[in-house]
């Protein structure tokens, strides 16, 4: 009867390899969508995961790769996966013409699936995407189910706190939260494995630590020979970033006897798409998260591989020469303050560049009139009042350098300087129009 029952025509629902939560949150919000469909898990499951469906077992029941009879699959759902190579080799249907192939998925890139449906969104998580339609066709779920789901928003949106959250993750959070989710079993499903282990691997990575810039951000790369498998590594190379405080990190893990790297990458902000690096390197990921199996390929050139896909990279973000201001209004250093002081409040601006000859030799700004003691000396030149201690970037410089740079030294702008020379102004205002995405398209 069993054996009946698998050749007959089947639907089954299928993720990536090193199933996270959001990929079992979609394979199984899935199963509510499509009723007749059997859920296929890859045999790699991050270790976090696997302890959650061994507490869950019987609320939850899979198949294997091993258990489908593939020539009797004849329609194929994949969440969060666009490729055949992310998928369980078991399951490589691509041969089948008649295959019927439905796609859910938010990573925007386009895969190798010939799908008859899809739904691919630009949001945090699948999972979120399934929810929403979940919502929208009024599907009863559970609270252990709302739990579950949550658990899978939460991971790939850094718990709503990533930039690629959007409000479509954020309603299916509130929908989730109104069924009876459970936030306090999500922080103890996605905290991460940190004991031993993990704190001598990040030492090592610490001590051996390279440090240097990538079109105007910190990038630091560390490389480390380990042996057998050793979880939450992902961790291991978050807490990395945020003690060296660089916005990219890429950590190299080899293993000598299976002669293979893993490359687990992070990025902050929009420093670097680390998602379409890995993609690179045969891996995935998302735009500040990613990672690669690195077959046949030793420390060294995997390092050489990274360095130079990052050199040949336009994935960062908006440059200081996107942002500033030209030309700049500039007023001499022998310029009267009571002129100044006129054209601050006709152009409405807060201060000026002092230049001679295109070469800035202070700044002059309206805090600066309160040197003025004496009516008289509304008529000095700007040069006995103006800053001379004169702080700038360069055009190829990022937004969080200027910003830095503001914040240490309390100053409102800055000059922008190239070959000595002035080409532009970035303000706090530049700043905060890229910041809450203001930015001219």
């Amino acid at each position: 009867k069993d054996l009946l029952e698998r050749t007959l025509p089947m639907e089954i629902i299928t993720t990536h390899k090193n199933v996270d939560f959001d990929a079992l949150a979609s394979v199984f919000a899935a199963a509510l969508l499509y009723k007749d469909a059997q859920v296929v898990l890859p045999k790699s499951i991050n270790p976090n995961v696997r302890a959650f469906l061994a507490l869950h077992k019987d609320l939850f029941p899979h198949n294997s790769p091993g258990e489908i009879v593939t020539r009797s699959v004849t329609r194929l759902v994949v969440v969060d996966a666009q490729s055949w190579s992310r998928i369980d080799g078991n399951l490589d249907l691509r041969e089948n013409q008649e295959l019927e192939i439905h796609l859910w998925d938010h990573h925007t890139r386009t895969g190798d699936f010939k799908t008859s449906w899809s739904c691919v969104e630009k949001v945090g998580a699948t999972s979120a995407l399934l929810v929403n339609r979940m919502k929208k066709d009024q599907v009863s779920l559970s609270p252990i189910e709302a739990t579950l789901f949550l658990a899978g928003i939460y991971e790939d949106t850094g718990s709503m706190s990533f930039p690629s959250t959007t409000a479509d993750d954020a309603r299916a959070v509130a929908f989730l939260l109104d069924k009876g989710g459970d936030l306090s079993m999500v922080k103890n499903f996605l905290r991460p494995a940190y004991g031993p282990k993990q704190k001598d691997v990040l030492f090592e990575m610490l001590q051996k630590a390279e440090r240097e810039k990538h079109n105007g951000h910190t990038m630091s790369l560390s490389t480390m020979e380990i042996e057998g498998h050793i979880p939450g590594l992902s961790i291991v190379v978050d807490m990395y970033q945020d003690i060296l405080n660089v916005d990219i990190a890429f950590g190299i893990f080899w293993e000598r006897k299976k002669d293979q790297c893993l490359v687990i990458g992070r990025s902050t902000g929009e420093t670097a798409d680390m998602g379409a690096i890995m993609r690179h390197l045969g891996g995935g990921g998302h735009p500040n998260a990613g990672s690669a199996l690195l077959h046949k390929t030793g420390p060294d050139d995997t390092r050489e591989w990274i360095l130079k896909i990052m050199k040949g990279s336009h994935n960062v973000s908006v440059q200081i020469s996107d942002l500033m201001s030209y030309p700049v209004f500039t007023v001499s250093p022998d310029t009267p303050m009571k002129d100044v002081a006129l054209l601050l409040r006709d152009k409405g601006c807060t201060g000026f560049p002092v230049t001679d000859d295109r070469k800035v030799v202070g700044i002059i700004s309206r805090r600066d009139f309160r040197k003025i003691r004496k009516d008289r000396q509304i008529n000095a030149p700007v040069k006995a009042f103006m800053s001379t201690k004169v702080h700038s970037v360069g055009p190829q410089n990022s937004v969080i350098d200027a910003v830095k740079l503001m914040v240490r030294e309390d100053i409102g702008r800055l000059p922008v300087i190239e070959n000595e020379h002035l080409i532009g102004l970035v303000t706090r205002s530049d700043t905060m129009r890229y910041y809450y995405n203001l930015l001219p398209d």
